[in-house]
Formats: C-alpha cells, structure tokens, sequence
C-alpha cells in the first residue's frame, strides 16, 4: 500500500509522481509520460490522478499508479475532475470547422465506466467554450446538479444528463456566480455596476429562482472573488475596483463584504488600517476566516462568522494566509515582491507562534492533507533557476529537497479526512530526508544580517523613530490623496515643505514682497479650472506690462545701463546667452590689452563711465547725481567700442587679434620652442601694429 501522503509534479520532459513521508521515492507502478505534457491533477477524493498530452488523456489510479482509461482527444489543454472524482472535464484551444462554425471545445466524461471492446469513449455532453477563464462546470457537493455561465443567465444541468437545460438563474448581467459546498444547494451570483445601478450580489437556493434569500449591494465593484465557507453557510464577498478614485492606489480599491445564506447578515467587514487587502481565506471549520490589509507592513486579524475581530497577528511584510486542512495551524507568509518568510502559529494554544521559515522566493506553497508538513516550490515561468521542490516539517525543519529543471507545477495528492491518521503533527518530529540534510549543507547563512545602509555619522546609533517601520515601533504609513498628511514617523511629508519654515496653508502661494491676500477674496473657489487658468494668464500679463514700464521709467537710475542694448552695439536679434558670452569676451580682450602696452594706456577709460558721463571719476568717492536720460547721439568711443559693428571697431577688433597672437608667438619663443621663418616676421612687426593701435585710439579721443 502506497504512503498517504504523496505529490504530482509536471516539468518540461516528464510528469512524475513521489510518495513522501516516510520513503520519498518514486510511485513504483506509475510510468512516467514524456514527451509535449499539457497538464496534470488529482480528483478531490484523491482516487484519481488525469493528465494531458497532445494526443490523448489519460486516467491513472492514483494509488498503484496503474492506467485506468485513455481517452483519443488531441489539443486538450484543461482538465479538471468533480466534486467526487465520477466526471472528467476536458477544455480544447477554441476551433473552428469546415462551415465556418466554433467547434465544441468544452466535453465532459464519466470518469470510468463499461465501454465493450472496440467501441470509442463519448462525451456525456460538451458545450462551446472560448474563454479559458472559469471554463468548467461547477457542481453541486453530491453531484446532483452542475451549473455553466452563458449571457444575462446561469444554466443549470442534472449531472447525468447534460444534453438538457433542467432549469435557468436569469440575472440581467451577470458575470460570475459560486455554487455553495455542503448539504445546501444555494447559489451566488454577482451583478456589476451597470447604467447608474450599483453592484449587487445575490444568494438564491437551487431551485427556488424568484427572490434571493440574501443580498448586498454596493458602488465599489467591477469584480469580485466569491469565497463560501465549508458549509455552505456563509459568504465573503472580496469586491474590485478598476481605478481607486481617491489615487491611493495603482490597483483600484478593495472592500470586503461579509453574508449569511440565511439572510441574517449582510455587512461590510470593518478594517481598522488603511490600505488594500492582500489576501483572505476561511478556515477549514467554517466559523472564522482571516484577512490580511493594510498598507504595508500589512495588518492579519482573525474574524469570526459573524464578522467580529478576534485576534490580531504581529505587523509584519506578509500578503499571503492559509488555514491546514485541519483547522489547527495557519501560515502568514509574504511571496511574490516580499522575502518569502513563511511564519506558523498555532491556533489551539492561544495562537503561539511556532516558527519562520525561510522559503526564498516560492511561487506555490500548500498544506499537506495531514498538516504535518508544508510544500513550497518555485516553478516557471515565473522563475526559470533555482527551480524545485521543498518540504518543510510545521516545526520549521525541512525534510525533503529536490531540484528539477524547468517545474510547471506540483500539488498534493488530497486525503479525505475520515482517511487520516490521529496523532500530533508537532510530535515526534519525523527523520529529514538525505537531500535535506545536503541542501542544509549548501546553504550559506550569513555571519550577522545585513541590515539597511547607514552613513559614517549615524553609525552605532538607534534608528530614529521617524525612519522606522511600523512592526518596527514606528508609526503608521498614511498615504494622502494630495492633502497634507504629516505623521509622527515623517511619512506623507508635503513636497512643498521647507525643513525649518512653517507649514503654508493649502493654495496659499504668494508672490516675495507682495502682500497677502485672504483666501477667497477674488472668488477663485467659484472658478472652473479653465477660468483659472485664463485668470492666470491675464495676472501674468499685467504684472509683466508693469515690469515693462518701470522699467522704461528708471532707464536713467543709478545702475548702469546694460552694455549690448545700445544703438549699433551689434547684438540686435542675438540671445542673452551669446550677449552675456560677447560680453565676457570683449572685457577680457581689454584687460589684455591694457597690460601690454609699455605698462598700460593712460588715455583708455572704460566705456561705461563714458557713457554715464563720468569721465574717470566713477572710482574716486565723488557722489553721483541720478541722471534722465535723454534720447542723444553716442558717445564717439562708442563708434569703435569692441561691441559695435562699424568699420573703425571691426579695425579696433583686428589689431588686438594681431596683438594677442604676437604675444603668443614671444611666449612660445622665450620658451625655446623654434618657430618658423614667418612667424618671426610677424614677431617684428609688433612696433607697427602697436603704433597703428595708439593712432586708432587718438582719432577716437
């Protein structure tokens, strides 16, 4: 007799199937299929184990692993067993035939029955099913009667005979519904919002359609998740925004609705923290479930059926919580973007914490049927390294490990309850497998954690209270939808907010030096955004004509009037850039200049002070009148001014050049560097040149 426990496994060559605790080795009488595999599951009873290929679909008994029956169907890409393992559900890639018309993709069979020798296997009935989203039947805990989704209406089907409607759910646009377990044949079905009409869910009993027998409604709710509990009694609603209207969040917003099937309760579950629901899950007994929310680090709190708060769980970065199939243990882990720590508490001692264990980054993580042990594995294409399977004891010990190439996907085979050994899962703690024992011998732990980088001065230091996290002692993270939210941690500071400087109200900007102005005194609150912002534009201009002016009105002040705004200055049409390069050019040609000849140019004086009529007496402390300027001809050394563009400047301009590259020759020269015949020609001609300069300058005097 094969182990109990025991998992299937798909990878890119080959689907295997192990039995585990105690042997860990290979189903003896499975042979394992190679070769293009679709997929692969277990019935719910656990008997049966199906898997897909591209030319047929086989049915193994899980047990012996011995093939039961084949079935010839190619391109099946779903497969997927009733509630009690009697009907097989096959899904095809959508089709079409020689009439043009979609091909039945959907087919379901008896999983086993009497078929004589050389007659085919059919299909009990089969539909046309495009969408591979929610393709399968859902059935009633006893098989007695399945249900499909079609427009505006649920059908309903005797599981024997599929060929007829037995009776019609009609709900103007439906979109989903969920089939309840247990002995009550009641039904959920979710209607989205709609014209104005907000969501609602609805609960009706199989088959009295005329009015449900519980309802809730709501506005929050483009899609749903439909989570009844194991006895069909009770109903969590986790509703779906596309967009989060209050821009708190990139994936809509989420809310959580709780009903009875009786009727005696529909209401919003109350969170206590801020933030999207990360995950929510009942437990195996039906009378309490847990939820996972809050900004993160998240907040896990256990409910009871009627909604109330029970037990709250350590803040922590988790987003993932799963009750053991027996109802004792729960895991909080924290997958996906997190660091994959898996921690276990135990529900019937207080809710003690038994252990974290560090799983790395799993894409799949479940309970065995026993809840002794727990499986995590990381499978492409998620992950395309590192790929494999691990098993872990529920006291945190791993127990078995093994690394397989390219892992689709593995799940447990499942165990009725009645079929169960009674003993304690924490005790005795079983005997490691060999690969655990060497993958512990792989695994580096590292010499003390690496915690977050800290600069040389805040070294050896506490963190402040404003930079720690919330399961860390510091405050909550409260997001803002563009309104000042300062909290004691320094979270939700406002961008506009100057370290030191006190708070400016919202929409209180004001102009330096202007005075202020109470809110609301132009009646910009009763302004569309269009009439601001025309009311903008016409304050920008004024203010922009009055600069303007003031500054034609001051033209004659105590500052000097800019160099390159002058009539023939020759920086009409150019950019502030190149005036303000020009600018700085021209003042180091005459630095130059004046070093070099013979200790400097007395008769020079700069052109600003002539042009302010202070004729060399702009440095001596003498006081200076404000002047009125006048429209006037130029100044005459304003006619040869390097910025000016008459010939006698361009002159000007040229014999400094000439000046500029002699004194570069006489410096490459007393250097020791020889220079060419020509270019001390051109050394010797610096009288000249000079002469021609101080010649130039006179004429302008």
């Amino acid at each position: 007799m094969a182990s109990p426990l025991q998992f299937a496994y798909r990878t890119q060559k080959a689907i295997g199937v192990t039995d585990a605790d105690p042997v860990y080795e290979p189903l003896p009488g499975f042979v394992q299929p190679e070769g293009n595999l679709r997929c692969c599951v277990y019935s719910p009873c656990g008997r049966y184990l199906a898997w897909a290929s591209s030319e047929r679909v086989c049915i193994v008994d899980a047990s012996v692993g011995h093939v039961l029956t084949n079935i010839a169907l190619p391109n099946v890409f779903e497969v997927a067993f009733s509630p009690r393992g009697s009907f097989l559900s096959t899904w095809e890639r959508p089709a079409k035939d020689e009439a043009g018309d979609a091909t039945k993709n959907f087919k379901i069979w008896r999983t086993i029955e009497d078929i004589p020798e050389g007659i085919e296997k059919q299909p009990l009935g089969q539909f046309v099913q495009k969408s591979q989203t929610g393709w399968n039947l859902q059935y009633t805990s006893d098989e007695k009667f399945c249900a499909r989704l079609v427009t505006n209406e649920v059908q309903f089907y005797d599981s024997n005979d599929l060929t007829t409607v037995w009776n019609k759910l009609r709900v103007e646009g439906v979109t989903d519904f969920a089939i309840a377990p247990g002995q009550s044949h009641n039904v959920a079905v979710f209607i989205p919002l709609r014209k104005g009409q907000p969501a609602a869910v609805k609960v009706y009993n199989v088959p009295q359609f005329t009015t449900p027998i519980s309802q809730k409604t709501f506005f929050k709710g483009d899609k749903v998740q439909l989570k009844w509990n194991s006895l069909g009694t009770s109903l969590i609603v986790l509703a779906q925004t596309d967009v989060d209207k209050s821009n708190k969040s990139y994936y809509g917003e989420t809310t959580l609705y709780l009903l009875s099937a009786d009727g005696s309760l529909d209401a919003r579950v109350t969170l206590d923290k801020d933030g999207p629901i990360h995950d929510v899950s009942w437990s195996p007994n039906g009378k309490e479930f847990g939820v996972i929310y809050g900004y993160m680090p998240p907040k896990t709190t256990i409910f009871n059926h009627r909604a109330v708060a029970t037990h709250s769980f350590p803040i922590a970065p988790r987003n993932t919580i799963i009750f053991s199939p027996t109802g004792r243990f729960a895991l909080v882990a924290g997958f996906g973007n997190l660091a994959g720590q898996i921690d276990v508490y135990d529900l019937e001692k207080d809710y003690r914490k038994v252990c974290t264990i560090e799983s790395g980054n799993p894409s799949v993580c479940q309970w065995s049927p026993d809840s002794r042990y727990i499986m995590t594995a990381t499978t492409s294409p998620r992950l395309r390294v590192d790929n494999g399977v691990k098993l872990w004891h529920v006291g945190g010990g791993i127990m078995y490990h093994e690394d397989m190439v390219e892992l689709y996907n593995v799940t447990w085979r499942p165990v009725l309850p009645e079929n169960l050994p009674c003993f304690d899962p924490l005790h005795p703690i079983p005997t490691p497998h060999s690969s655990a024992i060497a993958y512990l011998g792989t695994v580096k732990t590292p010499s003390k954690p690496v915690g977050a980088y800290r600069p040389p001065g805040a070294r050896g230091m506490s963190t402040p209270l404003h930079f720690r996290r919330e399961d860390e002692g510091g405050a909550a993270h409260v997001m803002g939808n563009g309104a000042q939210n300062i909290g004691p941690n320094g979270f939700g500071r406002s961008r506009r907010q100057i370290p030191g400087a006190e708070f400016l109200e919202s929409g209180s900007r004001a102009v330096p030096g202007a005075p202020a102005e109470a809110p609301g005194v132009n009646g910009d609150e009763n302004l569309s955004k269009a009439a601001l912002k025309n009311k903008k534009k016409r304050n920008n201009k004024k203010a922009k004509d009055a600069e303007n002016k003031d500054g034609l009105n001051n033209a004659g002040g105590l500052a000097p009037p800019a160099r390159d705004q002058g009539l023939g200055s020759g920086n009409e049409g150019r950019s502030p850039e190149r005036r303000g390069n020009q600018h700085n050019q021209q003042r180091h040609n005459r630095s130059r200049s004046r070093h070099n000849f013979q200790g400097g140019n007395q008769g020079r004086h700069r052109s600003n002070t002539q042009q302010n009529g202070q004729n060399g007496h702009y440095g001596q402390g003498a006081p200076v009148a404000p002047q009125i300027q006048t429209s006037q001809a130029p100044a005459p050394d304003s006619l040869i001014s390097p910025g000016s563009q008459n010939p006698a400047s361009k002159k000007l301009r040229s014999l400094q050049k000439k000046i500029r590259a002699i004194e570069d020759l006489e410096m490459r020269h007393a250097g020791g560097e020889k220079l060419e015949d020509t270019q001390m020609k051109k050394i010797a001609t610096k009288a000249t040149v000079v002469k021609e300069l101080e010649a130039l300058e006179k004429e302008a005097r």
